[in-house]
């Protein structure tokens, strides 16, 4: 598995997700990231990797285009998008991207199927529950579909959480430590979908401490 710590050439052209010396900084004066590049090429699986603190959850919201760097920019093949408006930025990442966020940040008040088809609805697109409970079924999230998320595990919210993302077959995926609340065999399978996504030709990012999970990526990306 190769190793990337420097930035992309730019010869590089086939990155359909890159970022270009992005500085960001929570507390002006303060960076988060001073000058941080990489390129992240469609069918291919990456290991965001680092010691804690380092800024890869932060860089994921760079990447996801939750936050605006400070300065450089954050490109989707090969056009700069960092610097669009909040709505056209919002209506790229529901078209394009899946976010598994840390937390499952599912929505407590709806159901475990209104959480996985929701997405569809900033897409302007009709919810399509058969997917959803396919992906569910995928997951081995044994749950009644009507089910509350305050009525499930943290790891099934997890995969909750990571159904929502598959949902409109994004090409780019961003999970960060979507293993975090798993058991070995569950943490296997929740991977496993991951790298078939990327095999399907999406870009897929993982943010992980896991050196097991790591290994299996195709790519790793140190901070």
């Amino acid at each position: 598995m190769p190793i990337v710590d420097c930035p992309p050439s730019d010869a590089d052209t086939d990155f359909v997700l890159e970022a270009r010396e992005l500085v960001f900084e929570y507390v002006p004066g303060t960076p988060v990231l001073d000058g941080w590049s990489a390129g992240f090429p469609s069918g291919s699986m990456t290991a965001l990797t680092g010691p804690s603190g380092r800024g890869k959850s932060t860089v994921l919201y760079l990447l996801g285009l939750m936050l605006r760097p400070t300065i450089g920019e954050v490109l989707v093949d090969g056009i700069p998008v960092s610097t669009l408006r909040d709505a056209t930025r919002a209506r790229l990442r529901a078209e394009q991207f899946g976010f598994v966020f840390q937390d499952a940040a599912l929505d407590t008040t709806r159901t475990v199927l209104d959480n996985v088809t929701e997405t569809a609805l900033y897409r302007g697109e009709p919810r399509n529950k058969a997917r959803a409970l396919e992906l569910l079924d995928q997951l081995g999230v044994k749950v009644p579909p009507h089910r509350k998320p305050g009525q499930v595990s943290g790891g099934q919210a997890q995969r909750i959480a990571l159904s929502r993302a598959l949902l409109n077959r994004p090409r780019v995926l961003l999970a960060d430590e979507p293993t975090g609340n798993l058991d070995p065999t569950t943490s296997t399978l929740v991977v496993n979908t991951l790298r078939e996504h990327a095999r399907s030709g999406a870009a897929v990012i993982v943010v992980t401490h896991a050196p097991d999970v790591a290994a299996i990526c195709d790519r790793e990306v140190r901070l």
